[in-house]
């Protein structure tokens, strides 16, 4: 879905995508930045149930491998209710990076979330 920069337009939508579709894990692109325009982050915790802030650590820690600019990213990572919500930059090249980061880490936090797995020890 393509959304303007808009707080409020940004959190209805995803509420209605988490509570309503019902869906397990959202990915927004973008509005992560500095620009009085970028306003996800501020759009995702207004919505959120609990935090999640391992996942936006690590992207960010991973990211600061290719670009020190990764610091300047203020995307989050929260839960609503069953519904992961995971912001990413706005780079094709920075999502790329960040997919790679947290898709097999991501997919277990899922199930453990919409209680299909119980155990998060080391496999």
């Amino acid at each position: 879905i393509l959304l303007s920069d808009d707080k409020d337009n940004i959190s209805k939508n995803l509420i209605r995508l988490s509570d309503q579709r019902q869906v397990n894990l959202i990915i927004t692109t973008g509005g992560t930045g500095f620009s009085n325009r970028d306003n996800t982050p501020e759009a995702t915790t207004a919505v959120m149930t609990r935090n999640a802030p391992g996942i936006a650590e690590a992207i960010r820690f991973q990211s600061m491998k290719y670009t020190k600019r990764a610091m300047l990213s203020r995307g989050v990572s929260v839960i609503r209710n069953n519904t992961l919500i995971v912001n990413l930059p706005g780079s094709e090249k920075a999502v790329s990076e960040s997919m790679e980061v947290i898709m097999g880490t991501v997919e277990h936090g899922i199930k453990i979330l919409i209680n299909e797995a119980h155990d998060c020890a080391r496999v």
